[in-house]
């Protein structure tokens, strides 16, 4: 049995550190999946419990150098560990920079013209390799990390910090003795300087990086964050104030006004508004009564609540909304595979090119030192980190964003998948309609009068769970009717129920199951064709082998349905309908919404067999459901999403889950989707574009045409500057605003 598990892990300093391990993961018997996000430093795993466990897995990534930490269990924790090592990279950075001043002003300072005090100048050679070695002495993370990479065979953007630093700093020593026991009077060309400033501002980087990659996970630190500590429960005849860990279920919780409603429940007593856009995104506070769900972390606005709790501690919708969003983000989009492939292919060839630019200059007739330039600087230029954080902190905005409007993105794929649909089918009951239809018109002939009808018609039904089925029968319990007992009950999806009542064979449905029956329905044809065109849904009764009435049930239209029509034919998507009813009921419904397409008379089964067919002619479908009954269409379509106002099925059914049954929220996830896109492949643009001309630059192109070569410290400032560029650039993201 396969089972799926999110780990954090410590000590990942670039992209390519994340590719080592799902790789050194994939190696491994009975990993199924491995997804390892550099941006949020977890890795999620899928894997067959009958041949790994996760002991094994945390001794696979500790094999390949990295750390395996235990999730924090209080709120926050997470961030408190985020934030100390935010404060450990900031000090490191600081305490480099402070060495690496006086190191600049001995270094550089003649060639600005500069005075040094003469005994700087005459020791300055010492003071430079005091001054870069204790430099190298507080960043050796970077080397340790770097070393530890060419050692497992798996070389990462540290191990090239490593080389090109090592190379300076110890070519730099050497120089350095041979002039000293020489006692040469003209000063050596050394690059101390050189190896302590890629490290300090390699180090600036690293801290800059890990506050915006930080940013970049606001929305889920603050999905965390909604919970209450503490809850209010009856126990022993009085109020207790709990830790919410402690509240179980059934306990009746307590929510004064502006308190936190800290688990799930069923309310029991008293009235209140709720403010839930926290949850779902929805902007206006819910009323709340006797029998209403109510959702933990939500806020309680006016009077008191009593409730019973039904979902405690991982099993809370804001629970399960935190893990959903966690699974999207470890998740890796497809266009991310091509940063992938190239990531992990990146340092091996950097250490190439910058071998082979050596070896050029070498027999160019460059000295030694301008040669060592040349290594150093292809080595400290390259950065696989912009391309491996191009799409993961756009991915975790995205998510983030869909989550704040009550969207939920399962995966990172889906997310890139919504941009690309052009075609949105809509289920009818319960997806475009309320899914609360009434009895609105009795049709009878001469046998029964339309009482009789309704109660051999609800006395069929009783046992069924369609909506449909629903109106009858409460029609019969407004009307206070006696229902007759029935047996040998069967019912026959999209067509309708058969049974045996008062010694007769009742039938109740479609004009497909009186026909498979042999049954006629030309007397009454003309009411039901009037009745289909008003867009209501009609249930032909028969009893034994003659029809004796028509009951027509209509299910009001949600509140945004056409509006939410409307906002897709704006971005040019195609909208179709899919029902069980017949084509009349389907077009009246269409016309009244504006959608194109009509779907008519598709069985459940069918469904999926649909919109493969519109899959072959060409379209990119979503399937917009809600729930468990449309889940073969939904895993059929390009894109399932599914409604249910965050209800556990829903939850397990469809790619997106719309917490609150609003269509508009279609449109919002496919708008999230395209914006989401549009930064990912600017990202990567970037990312490729400053490698592509930074590594050339860096070997030494333009020196013929120029006469310049690039510093190493530059190069250094560059590389830490163009992954903080990238997720900036994600972070923009906070900026977008819904359509409508």
């Amino acid at each position: 049995m396969s089972t799926k598990s999110i780990l954090k892990i410590k000590g990942m300093h670039c992209a390519s550190c994340a590719l080592n391990i799902e790789h050194a993961l994939k190696e491994k018997e009975g990993i199924i999946q491995a997804s390892v996000n550099f941006a949020s430093e977890k890795a999620g795993i899928e894997y067959d419990e009958a041949k790994i466990n996760t002991e094994k897995i945390r001794q696979v990534i500790d094999k390949a150098g990295y750390k395996v930490v235990e999730p924090g269990l209080a709120a926050g924790a997470d961030e408190k560990e985020s934030n100390k090592d935010i404060k450990i990279l900031r000090m490191r950075f600081i305490l480099a920079f402070i060495f690496g001043l006086p190191l600049m002003y001995i270094a550089m300072g003649p060639m600005l013209g500069l005075t040094l005090p003469q005994v700087l100048k005459g020791n300055s050679i010492y003071i430079q390799f005091a001054l870069a070695t204790a430099i190298i002495l507080i960043c050796s993370g970077l080397w340790r990390s770097g070393v530890r990479g060419f050692l497992i065979l798996r070389p990462n953007m540290d191990s090239l910090i490593f080389v090109g630093t090592a190379a300076a700093y110890f070519y730099s020593i050497v120089v350095s003795v041979v002039f000293l026991l020489k006692a040469q009077q003209m000063h050596p060309h050394l690059y101390y300087e050189s190896a302590a400033f890629i490290l300090i501002f390699i180090s600036l980087g690293k801290y800059l990086e890990s506050v915006t990659k930080g940013k970049a996970g606001q929305a889920i630190k603050k999905l965390i964050g909604l919970q209450p500590r503490n809850a209010i429960v009856f126990r022993d005849g009085e109020e207790k104030v709990i830790l919410i860990s402690q509240v179980m279920v059934g306990d009746i919780v307590v929510v004064k006004p502006g308190g936190k409603i800290p688990v799930d429940g069923i309310v029991v007593d008293g009235y209140s508004g709720v403010d839930e856009k926290a949850i779902t995104g929805e902007s206006i506070p819910v009323e709340k009564k006797q029998g209403d769900e109510v959702i933990g972390a939500t806020i309680n606005k006016t009077g008191v609540l009593k409730f019973k709790a039904t979902r405690v501690g991982s099993n809370t919708m804001l629970a399960q909304i935190i893990k959903t969003v966690e699974e999207a983000i470890g998740s890796k989009a497809p266009i991310q595979l091509l940063a992938d492939k190239v990531a992990y292919y990146f340092v091996p060839t950097v250490i190439l090119i910058s071998i082979i630019s050596a070896i050029a200059w070498f027999f160019a007739g460059q000295s030694l030192a301008f040669i060592i330039s040349v290594f150093v600087t292809v080595l400290i230029i390259a950065c696989p980190c912009a391309l491996g954080l191009a799409t993961p902190t756009a991915v975790m905005m995205g998510t983030g964003l869909a989550a704040q409007n009550g969207i939920l993105i399962k995966t990172s794929a889906a997310l890139e998948k919504a941009y690309k649909v052009n075609m949105v089918i809509f289920d009818k009951t319960g997806t475009l309609t309320k899914g609360e239809p009434v009895v609105t018109d009795i049709v009878t002939g001469a046998k029964l009068n339309q009482e009789a009808v309704i109660r051999l018609a609800a006395a069929v039904e009783k046992n069924s769970e369609h909506p449909l089925a629903q109106a009858i029968i409460n029609r019969a319990g407004k009307e206070d009717l006696n229902l007759p007992l029935v047996k040998n009950f069967a019912a026959l999806p999209g067509k309708g129920v058969i049974a045996e009542c008062e010694g007769k064979r009742l039938l109740l449905g479609t004009r497909r199951l009186m026909a498979e029956n042999g049954i006629t329905t030309a007397d009454y044809e003309k009411e039901i064709i009037a009745l289909e065109d008003q867009g209501k849904t009609v249930m032909i009764l028969a009893q034994d082998k003659e029809v004796v009435g028509v009951i027509a049930v209509a299910d009001t239209l949600k509140e945004y349905s056409k509006e939410a029509i409307d906002m897709l034919h704006r971005f040019g998507k195609k909208v179709a309908i899919i029902t069980g009813d017949n084509a009349r009921v389907g077009r009246a419904i269409a016309k009244q919404t504006g959608i194109d397409d009509v779907l008519a008379e598709v069985l459940p089964q069918g469904k999926s067999a649909e919109i493969k067919r519109l899959q072959q002619e060409g379209n990119v479908v979503a399937m917009v459901g809600d729930g468990i009954n449309d889940a073969p269409a939904l895993a059929q379509a390009d894109l399932g999403i599914a409604l249910g106002s965050g209800t556990d099925v829903a939850m397990e059914t469809g790619e997106v889950v719309l917490i609150k049954d609003d269509l508009r929220d279609v449109v919002t996830a496919i708008e999230i989707s395209r914006y989401t896109l549009n930064k990912i492949k600017q990202n990567l643009f970037w990312a490729f574009f400053y490698n592509c001309v930074g590594i050339p630059v860096a070997a030494g192109f333009l020196y013929p045409f120029t006469g310049w070569l690039l510093n190493p410290s530059l190069a250094a400032l560059a590389m830490a500057f163009s992954s903080v560029s990238v997720v900036s650039n994600s972070l923009l993201m906070n900026r977008y605003r819904k359509s409508g």
